[in-house]
């Protein structure tokens, strides 16, 4: 099997779990209460998927990228002004 640097999100996985469970009839829970993130890493292990923390490196990537555009922006637009108590927020 060829591996891939190709990520997902590990809740599009879960939901596409979950929704494939439901069409065959059943009602799927995913932690009886609380917070459902360790339940669905273990769904996710037991598919043979490591999750990440960072989810989906394409959308962080482009999170990352437009931030820095906005940063630069920002910072263009506000060259030379001073701000109130002296704070510099480049």
């Amino acid at each position: 099997m060829e591996r891939s640097d190709e990520t997902y999100n590990p809740w599009s996985i879960v939901n596409l779990v979950f929704r494939h469970l439901a069409d065959e009839g059943l009602h799927p829970v995913l932690g009886e209460a609380g917070d459902p993130g360790a339940p669905a890493t273990q769904l996710l292990r037991a598919l043979g998927i490591t999750p990440a923390v960072e989810g989906n490196r394409r959308v962080t990537d482009g999170v990352t990228d437009e931030l820095a555009r906005l940063r630069e922006a920002f910072e263009a637009g506000h060259a030379g002004q001073s701000y109130p108590e002296g704070r510099d927020f480049t």
